[in-house]
């Protein structure tokens, strides 16, 4: 069964986000591990692309880091399968349509079967061009995650009504990276409000998340909150010695919830 639920069972998700082969592939591994020891309960791994749109400089810069690794997708499968000899915590891939497209759907998601992936989320596959996506990603248990944005208002109903596994609501417009409280979108509550209405999918906020006061005001009405950016700087910042200030910062944001 689809590991995703549990993420938010009984108690608001603290979601993480990082890179996969950011510094090296083998310290994913341990950083994984790290952030579910440290309250995360559920993980998002970014698989390396050169045009991740989405992204802000700084996850473009681990992107760019990974690369010049040679991280590939296959190592990324693989570091997968060493994460799931030692947890069990729900895992998604964030990573861009051309490169499932390029690995091709059906061999893609079969991959994230064997290995034990839970999820996907594609930041440029349009909803109206979802769906052949989403019936591969049926066959093989792993879930589409849906995205939705603050100015998605006429949108936000039906994209709600299919949506599976949990909601990914934009905090403001724009690519990731930290903000501070007057760049998120004044309309969030109203926002998830709209979609508990039409669905019992929970909701997690991203985009931008990275202090505890943040953290603390979302989990007001959101279901889960999402940091990204601020877990890649750590990781940038102390390279292969990540370990103890990337669990002592997500202690600190995890206990807001």
């Amino acid at each position: 069964m689809n590991r995703i639920y549990k993420a938010f069972e009984n108690k608001k998700a603290f979601i993480g986000f990082l890179t996969a082969g950011d510094p090296v592939i083998d310290k994913t591994v341990d950083y994984i591990l790290d952030m579910e020891e440290a309250g995360a309960s559920l993980i998002e791994i970014g698989i390396p692309f050169s045009d991740p749109i989405a992204e802000g400089p700084t996850i473009q810069e681990a992107n760019v880091r990974a690369l010049k690794n040679k991280v590939t997708t296959d190592d990324v499968f693989e570091m997968v399968k060493k994460v799931r000899e030692k947890s069990d915590i729900p895992l998604c891939f964030m990573t861009y349509l051309n490169v499932v497209f390029h690995y091709g759907y059906d061999e893609f998601f079969k991959k994230c079967q064997e290995v034990g992936i839970d999820g996907i989320i594609l930041p440029d596959l349009p909803y109206e061009e979802s769906q052949e996506v989403k019936d591969v990603c049926y066959n093989y248990d792993v879930t589409l995650i849906s995205m939705i944005a603050p100015t998605s208002k006429d949108r936000v109903e039906m994209i709600a009504k299919e949506a599976k596994g949990f909601i990914y609501l934009v905090s403001s417009m724009g690519v990731t990276g930290t903000r501070d409280n007057t760049s998120f979108a004044s309309n969030l509550e109203e926002i998830i409000e709209h979609i508990h209405q039409v669905t019992d999918t929970p909701v997690a906020i991203g985009f931008g998340i990275n202090k505890s006061e943040q953290v603390k005001e979302f989990k007001q009405y959101a279901d889960g909150v999402i940091v990204g950016s601020a877990i890649v700087n750590i990781i940038k910042e102390h390279g292969n010695h990540a370990d103890l200030p990337l669990k002592e910062y997500i202690q600190s944001l995890t206990k807001k919830l």
